[in-house]
C-alpha cells in the first residue's frame, strides 16, 4: 500500500484528537491510558490488545533501491518470528529519484505488514516527523535501511516503552558494552560530537546519532511539533527536548557494523549538527520551544527520594558546568574587551570599564543560568539577576582596582599607560573575577534552595495531586494471589520480548 499526498507530501491521516481511541484502544482501558500521560509518576503500559499494530517501524530512505528489498524482508522475518504483537513496517520514501519507490511497492504487495509512504521533500527528520505524527500505533521506531544495528537489540529497545518504564529508547554505540566495527574517522567524529553535546548543552545520553530509536506515540505527539530540523540533526533535537522535558530515555548497547557504502557525508553532517546545536539553544532561550510548559505537562512526578541533592541539581556534573561556564566566559570576555575598547575612545577608562562590564554581566548571568546550571523558566529570575549584579560588583572592584593601580603613577617616569597595557590589565583582572564568579554562582546564586518544611503544596503540581480513589482501588489487590493476577496484559509479552 502506498500513501501519498502529492500537494504537501504529508500522509493523509486525521489529527491526534480524532484518533485517541484508535491509538490507545476503545473503552475504559483506552481512556485510562490516554489520560495517564499528564501528571503521573509512571506511564501506563501499552494496550497490546488494541486493533491497531502495536509497533510501527519506519525505514526512511532516499535512493536506496539496491538495499531496500533485502532490508524489508529481513526485518519482516525477524519481527514475524520474535515480536509477539501486531506490527507494521513503514517505508518513508523521501523524494527518491531511482527505483526505490517501485521496490518498496513491490514488497508491500507481497507482505501485508509493509506500508509505503512517498514524500515530496528530502530529509530523514522530515520523513520521521510526518510518518510518526500520522501513525496510529502506540509505539514508534525507526532504523537505518542498511540495518547496521543487530536486530537482537530491538526487543530490549521496545520493552521499556511497552511496559511504561521509559518514554524514549535509543541504541548506543558508545558504551563499554557495545560492540562496534567502524573506522577511526567516524569513531572520532561521533565521540567528539557527543562530547560537545554533553559539555555545552548538558545532555546525558551517550549516542545521539545511532539510527536505532523508539518512542511512545503519546510522547511523540507532544514534542514532535516543536522540532523543526528536516535532516540528521532531528535525532539530537528530539533527545535534547526529551531530556529538557523530564522524560526518561532508555539506552540499549548495540552490536553495530559500519556500512562502507554509506552515502552520508559525515563531515558536512557534523558541521550541520553544530549549527543545529546553536539554533536549538537559541530556540529554547527565546521561548520558541516552551520547555517549561512541556516539562510541566510531561515530566514524571518526583519519587520520595527526590529531595536528594544530586536529583535537585539540574546543571549536571562539576566538569560539565566548568566547560559550559568557560565557554560562556570566553564569549563574555571577548564581548567585554570589544565594548571596553569602543567605549574607551569616548570616555575615561573607569567609566568605559563600568559600562562594558555591566552590559556583559547581565548577558553572562542569563546564559549561565540557562546553560551552565540548567535553570529554565521565570522562577526566581529576578533574584538570580539581582544576586548576579552583586557578583558583578566584585568583578567591577577587581578590574577597577587594577586600572587604578596602573594609573596611580607606578610606571617608571610617571608615564601614562597605553591602551594595550590597559587591556592586558583588565583581562587579567577579569580572569580572576571569573574564577570568583563561578564559585559564587555555583554555591550561592544558582544553588537549589530547599523548600520550607511548612510550605503549602502546589495543587497544580503532578507530584502533589490527590490520589485517584478509583485508581487506588483498582491497583490495590486484596491478597498476594490477586496481585499476581492483576499484572497488565503486556507484562508477559514484554518479558518474552526482552529475552529474545
Amino acid at each position: 500500500m502506498t500513501i501519498t499526498d502529492r500537494a504537501s507530501g504529508t500522509p493523509p491521516h486525521p489529527p491526534l484528537h480524532t484518533r485517541t481511541h484508535a491509538l490507545h484502544g476503545a473503552g475504559a482501558a483506552g481512556q485510562t491510558q490516554a489520560h495517564s500521560l499528564i501528571g503521573r509518576t509512571r506511564r501506563s503500559p501499552i494496550d497490546t490488545s488494541a486493533a491497531v499494530p502495536v509497533l510501527d517501524v519506519t525505514i526512511p530512505v532516499y535512493n536506496e533501491e539496491r538495499d531496500l528489498e533485502e532490508c524489508l524482508r529481513r526485518l519482516h522475518a525477524y519481527l514475524h518470528g520474535t515480536f509477539p504483537h501486531p506490527f507494521r513496517i513503514t517505508v518513508a520514501d523521501n523524494a527518491s529519484t531511482d527505483g526505490t519507490l517501485k521496490a518498496a511497492e513491490r514488497v508491500a504487495r507481497e507482505l501485508r505488514e509493509v506500508t509505503v509512504v512517498h514524500l515530496e521533500e528530502k530529509g530523514r527528520g522530515n520523513a520521521l516527523r510526518k510518518v510518526w505524527l500520522a501513525s496510529p500505533s502506540p509505539v514508534l521506531a525507526y532504523m537505518d535501511v542498511d540495518l547496521s544495528t543487530d536486530l537482537a537489540a530491538l526487543g530490549p529497545l521496545l520493552a521499556p516503552l511497552i511496559s511504561g518504564h521509559s518514554d524514549l529508547a535509543i541504541g548506543t554505540r558508545l558504551t563499554r558494552n557495545s560492540r562496534v566495527v567502524r573506522g577511526p574517522k567516524r569513531e572520532f567524529i561521533s565521540r567528539s560530537y557527543n562530547f560537545l553535546l554533553q559539555s555545552l548543552m548538558g545532555t546525558h545520553f551517550s549516542d545521539a546519532q545511532c539510527g536505532f530509536k523508539a518512542i511512545r506515540a503519546d510522547i511523540a505527539q507532544q514534542i514532535l511539533p516543536h522540532t523543526v530540523d528536516t535532516a540528521w540533526f532531528f535525532d539530537t533535537e528530539l533527545l535534547v527536548l526529551a531530556e529538557r522535558c523530564g522524560l526518561r530515555v532508555h539506552e540499549v548497547p548495540v552490536d553495530w557494523t559500519d556500512d562502507p557504502n554509506s552515502s552520508v557525508d559525515i563531515v558536512q553532517t557534523a558541521l550541520a549538527d553544530v549549527r543545529g546545536m546553536a539554533r536549538l539553544s537559541k530556540d529554547m532561550v527565546t521561548g520558541r520551544i516552551p520547555v517549561a510548559e512541556l516539562r510541566a505537562a510531561l515530566a514524571r512526578g518526583p519519587l520520595p527520594a527526590a529531595s536528594r541533592s544530586q536529583e535537585q541539581s539540574p546543571g549536571g556534573s562539576l566538569f560539565g558546568q566548568l566547560v559550559r561556564f568557560g565557554a560562556i566566559g570566553v564569549a563574555s570576555t571577548l564581548a567585554y574587551l570589544v565594548l571596553f575598547y569602543l567605549c574607551r575612545n569616548l570616555m575615561d577608562s573607569q567609566l568605559a570599564n563600568l559600562l562594558a562590564l555591566l552590559t556583559t554581566a547581565v548577558a553572562n548571568t542569563a546564559a549561565n543560568r540557562r546553560f551552565t546550571f540548567g535553570i529554565a523558566g521565570n522562577s526566581d529570575v529576578a533574584r538570580h539577576h539581582f544576586e548576579g549584579l552583586l557578583v558583578f560588583g566584585i568583578g567591577l572592584a577587581l578590574t577597577s582596582g587594577a586600572l587604578a593601580l596602573v594609573h596611580s603613577g607606578a610606571l617608571p617616569g610617571g608615564t601614562t599607560p597605553d591602551r594595550w597595557l590597559e587591556l592586558a590589565t583588565v583581562t587579567a583582572a577579569n580572569l580572576a573575577a571569573t574564577a570568583v564568579k563561578f564559585l559564587l554562582f555555583r554555591l550561592w546564586v544558582f544553588r537549589r534552595r530547599p523548600a520550607p518544611a511548612n510550605a503549602p503544596l502546589d495543587p497544580a503540581s503532578p507530584a502533589n495531586a490527590p490520589p485517584d480513589p478509583a485508581a487506588s482501588a483498582a491497583n490495590a489487590p486484596s491478597d498476594p494471589a490477586a496481585s499476581e493476577a492483576s499484572l497488565p496484559h503486556s507484562s508477559l509479552p514484554t518479558t518474552e520480548m526482552t529475552q529474545s
